[in-house]
């Protein structure tokens, strides 16, 4: 009987413990093969390719890949490579504004000599809620033409991110409470210049 529980249990691995004893679930974002469970959103070019999501200007319009399910809390793990100068970001409880376009908070990812990757912005809102002007630590974690690993954390109203384990954003927006769920997002900036690899994406969702 143990044998056949631990085996049980293996095999639902995606079920784990999230902080304090309340149960959480792995949601599988990306298969490696093909864009199940994603949606286009814009005119940039996505494909699969060696494993690896990889998105790239198309027209040149603001773009997105977005996945078809929403999420609330939740800690989300990438890797990410830049192969262009063109700004890109990560968006986490995202939808569609009353304009159109998509809205909601983002996760930078910036390959220029600014290097804010992992800061906060709030697309299609308020603007930038955290950027790394004050943060040289993080500015410093970004690795330029490398992989790049991003933690993203979205418990409640804080949010706080990670850029190759160093701290970057740190963010409680009470302004926003009610705002505490929706897609998460790929970006390809609007422009001329963007190509950018996303690959290894694991989100485990927190219960509430």
């Amino acid at each position: 009987m143990k044998a056949l529980l631990a085996c049980t249990l293996l095999a639902l691995g995606c079920v784990s413990k999230a902080p304090g004893g309340a149960s959480s679930g792995t949601a599988a974002l990306f298969n490696g093969k093909d864009l199940a469970g994603w949606r286009q959103l814009g005119d940039a070019r996505w494909l699969v390719e060696n494993g690896e999501i990889l998105g790239e200007t198309g027209g040149g319009s603001q773009s997105f890949l977005v996945t078809t399910r929403e999420f609330a809390d939740f800690t989300l793990e990438l890797e990410f490579r830049s192969e262009s100068k063109g700004n890109s970001g990560v968006q986490i409880r995202s939808g569609i504004g009353p304009t159109g376009r998509v809205a909601g908070y983002q996760i930078e990812v910036d390959s220029s000599e600014r290097s804010w990757t992992g800061g906060l912005y709030d697309e299609a809102g308020r603007g930038w809620l955290q950027d790394l002007s004050r943060n040289e630590a993080a500015r410093r974690a970004f690795r330029a033409d490398q992989w790049n690993q991003l933690r993203i954390e979205a418990r409640g109203v804080r949010i706080r991110s990670w850029l190759n384990g160093v701290p970057a954003a740190d963010y409680e927006d009470h302004a926003r409470e009610a705002d505490s769920s929706g897609f998460i997002g790929l970006q390809v900036h609007s422009g001329q210049d963007t190509r950018v690899r996303w690959r290894n994406l694991r989100l485990v969702e927190h219960a509430r």
